[in-house]
């Protein structure tokens, strides 16, 4: 239960106490400052408490960005605070101390003619909450008002100010992410936001338009699996159905500050399961008409998950580097100046938008081995532009990265018993050491390619990538360069899969390889997110159990040495169900257990 104390009775005619109750607060007048601090002891200490000015005048949706988005432990604009029930001691404490000044708010004096010189007290309380270190939420209200008047007329002004702005429009536009692809701004958001609107006045919750997303996106791929073409029609539709309530729950997240742990992890996690499952899809249905996609479709998982671990680990090195400019981003900065040329560049990347729209568009009219194709040739394009981008940027900025930053890699790199034994006890020095080490480790994977399959030399190759592995993290990640180590391990590490997986000819070798990267690649996800919601990575006894990646590697070029045929897929099958079982058990129990923040997606999809 939510409750909101006013500092006084609001003059007549205010609507406070009603918007107060439809934002679900329960409503109590305090006499003063003491009284307020009175009363905020007396609530239950699990609840979100609220103190607004008795004057206050302002829209609707600026006391809802203010007082109920659960994200912040504390927030307020001017006229009215919020705090959650870990700031409710620092609140209390700053209550406590406001002086005589607020005295003369009582709750019976002449509420029709309010007293304007007394002072704001939510203001001042918001100003005691960062005092004592408490971050406070200022919600960026753009048009909309919220205002405590100094007298009559400027009340007057106020409201006249609220009448003149929607703020149903406002909410409902800023629903709409900040930033986004051109196809999902253009093509998807202009209706999606009403079907936000629509979930919400019904009750529906932005984790059940997840669930529903995911559903739709299982069905398509089960019409592509058919091979048939209306199957394949039906596909592309449902993909884009799909994607249109994928919209949708952020949408009614933001219109309604509906937001929760549980649901930034869904949302993170099934975009990635949705589009992983419909590739599965196409090959399945491919290979009912008697084409073998698999390679294509275990090749396109691999680069769309390598492109995001570029994104990820760019983002993570730079995230809270001081001096962290370059001419490059200056240029960067100049183009967005141009409009078309921000709009060029975002669809370059191949966005969730545009990527979605090309595979749905192409299943429909053509072939999955087309689909790939195209889809392949489109990524590595895109992949290039970034990671060159990102690249320039590094060398041409002065930062000085963290050991947050140079943490954040590490944990990245996943690297398991065999790298960890191997750095501690190397003794490497150079800022531009790492990403070379890791290079040069993947060279002696080389020889998986050309050596007949199941050669014992490859075991030599991966034995020598593991020690290398543990030679490039051995010194902390602060070079300019030294986030390409993380995405360099993870393509070393699936394109082993993959063409060991080619190679082998083994019956269902390939599916099992593609299962197998898809568990290992939601570990990498999962570890992701942890991250970016400052909680840290996975413990450290799952990495270990699972390898880390120079294990896995060793792993299953074992299983090729040791094991020919159908025995090399069910080796491949196994280990896949082991790292995808403890994975997921330990990721469900961390997301729904943990009370890790909410840390949701604003800008769109960096790749």
């Amino acid at each position: 239960m939510s409750t909101a104390i006013l500092t006084g009775l609001p003059p007549v005619g205010s609507s406070l106490e009603a918007d107060l109750r439809s934002l679900g607060f329960d409503v109590r007048v305090a006499d003063g400052a003491a009284a307020v601090a009175a009363t905020l002891a007396a609530l239950p200490t699990g609840d979100r408490v609220a103190l607004v000015d008795h004057r206050f005048v302002g829209h609707v949706h600026s006391l809802r960005l203010a007082l109920t988005d659960p994200r912040f432990p504390a927030a307020a604009v001017h006229g009215a605070v919020t705090a959650r029930p870990e700031a409710r001691p620092a609140l209390l404490r700053a209550a406590s101390a406001a002086d005589g000044r607020y005295a003369d708010a009582l709750v019976g004096a002449q509420p029709a003619a309010p007293s304007w010189s007394v002072p704001v007290l939510p203001d001042a309380l918001a100003a005691g909450l960062e005092a004592e270190g408490i971050a406070v939420h200022r919600p960026d209200l753009g048009v909309l008002v919220a205002d405590v008047p100094a007298d009559g007329p400027a009340r007057t002004r106020a409201q006249e100010a609220v009448a003149a702005t929607d703020d149903e429009a406002v909410r409902l536009r800023s629903a709409v992410k900040s930033r986004d692809g051109f196809f999902t701004t253009f093509c998807i958001s202009p209706y999606s936001r009403y079907i936000a609107r629509w979930c919400a006045r019904r009750g529906f919750t932005p984790n059940q338009v997840t669930t529903a997303s995911l559903l739709t996106a299982l069905i398509a791929a089960a019409c592509a699996a058919t091979g048939t073409r209306p199957g394949f029609v039906a596909a592309g539709l449902l993909l884009i159905a799909s994607f249109v309530l994928d919209c949708t729950d952020g949408q009614l997240a933001r219109y309604s500050l509906q937001y929760s742990t549980l649901g930034a992890w869904l949302d993170a996690t099934f975009d990635r399961a949705k589009e992983y499952a419909y590739y599965a899809g196409l090959a399945l249905g491919a290979a009912r008409g008697g084409d073998d996609v698999w390679a294509l479709a275990l090749g396109a998982m691999v680069l769309q998950t390598c492109r995001h671990v570029v994104d990820f680990s760019f983002n993570e090195a730079n995230h809270d580097a001081t001096a962290n400019t370059s001419p490059t981003a200056a240029l960067s900065g100049r183009l967005d100046s141009v409009g078309w040329t921000v709009w060029a560049r975002r669809m370059i990347i191949l966005p969730i938008g545009e990527r979605w729209a090309l595979i749905a568009v192409l299943t429909a009219l053509t072939t999955p081995r087309i689909v790939f194709v195209v889809l392949l040739i489109g990524c590595a394009l895109a992949a290039c532009y970034t990671t060159a981008g990102r690249v320039l940027r590094s060398v041409t900025r002065r930062a000085r990265r963290t050991d947050r930053a140079a943490q954040a890699l590490y944990d990245l790199a996943d690297s398991g018993p065999i790298a960890e034994a191997v750095s501690r006890f190397a003794r490497v020095k150079g800022a531009a050491t790492a990403p070379v080490l890791a290079l040069a480790g993947v060279l002696f994977l080389v020889p998986l390619v050309w050596k007949p399959f199941g050669s014992p030399l490859t075991l030599i190759g991966a034995a020598v990538y593991a020690v290398f592995a543990g030679l490039a993290v051995a010194a902390p990640l602060k070079g300019p360069l030294d986030w390409l180590v993380p995405p360099v391990f993870r393509a070393a590490e699936y394109v082993t899969i993959l063409a060991l997986a080619a190679r082998s000819d083994a019956p269902g070798a390939l599916p099992a390889a593609f299962g197998l990267v898809a568990a290992v690649a939601y570990h990498h996800y999962d570890t992701v997110y942890r991250i970016r919601g400052g909680t840290g990575a996975p413990p450290h006894w799952l990495v270990r159990m699972i390898g880390g990646h120079e294990g896995r590697v060793l792993a299953v070029t074992v299983a090729a040495v040791l094991w020919q045929g159908r025995g090399f897929t069910i080796a491949l099958t196994a280990l896949a169900a082991a790292i995808a079982l403890a994975v997921l058990i330990e990721s469900v129990r961390f997301w729904v257990s943990a009370g890790a923040p909410a840390v949701h997606d604003e800008t769109g999809e960096p790749a």
